[in-house]
């Protein structure tokens, strides 16, 4: 049974990134909490690079959630209107050079069951080649590694690829996209 939002006031909001905005739910018939917290983000796009030669194209860099350099693939937000396939195309263009004659989808999930937390339309591309020297925009300092599907999952076994959404890439690609 789906909970009824009794209430709700905006808490923060700092437009387009985020908002917070405690809610008041009924949870069942009777049952209400007063102080449920919802996390507004913006959607992205990440896209797992399978170059022509096989090898996958990983990108290096410094990410201050974890507070440290991890490897990851080509992601980003999604612009105002912006569809989820073409986010990815354009993240992949921007951040690697890259372009992809076949782009698959591997899903759509939520970051946080609970608080929301925006969602991650997650891809996987094969053929790509370069076009473009990579713009990856002004915070942003990339190097680029190619990488085995062994070797990407050895990586992350040792926790090179230290935020969630990218291993989660590489889990739902070893078992929706290569097969």
């Amino acid at each position: 049974m789906a909970w009824k939002v009794i209430n709700h006031q905006i808490i923060l909001d700092r437009p387009p990134y985020l908002r917070v905005r405690q809610e008041q739910v009924e949870v069942r018939p009777g049952q209400v909490i007063d102080d449920f917290y919802q996390v507004d983000l913006v959607e992205f796009a990440m896209v797992i690079p399978f170059l022509e030669n096989g090898k996958v194209l990983v990108i290096r860099q410094y990410k201050h959630g974890p507070r440290k350099e991890i490897y990851g693939f080509p992601a980003g937000l999604l612009d105002p209107g912006e569809a989820p396939d073409i986010a990815a195309r354009r993240e992949l263009l921007e951040e690697t050079g890259l372009e992809a004659p076949s782009l698959q989808g591997l899903g759509h999930f939520i970051n946080d069951g609970n608080q929301g937390c925006g969602g991650g339309h997650y891809f996987y591309a094969t053929g790509c080649r370069r076009v473009a020297r990579p713009d990856p925009g002004d915070l942003e300092d990339f190097a680029y590694l190619e990488l085995t599907p062994d070797e990407i999952t050895q990586a992350i076994r040792a926790g090179q690829f230290a935020v969630i959404h990218h291993a989660a890439a590489w889990g739902l690609w070893t078992m929706l996209g290569q097969r």
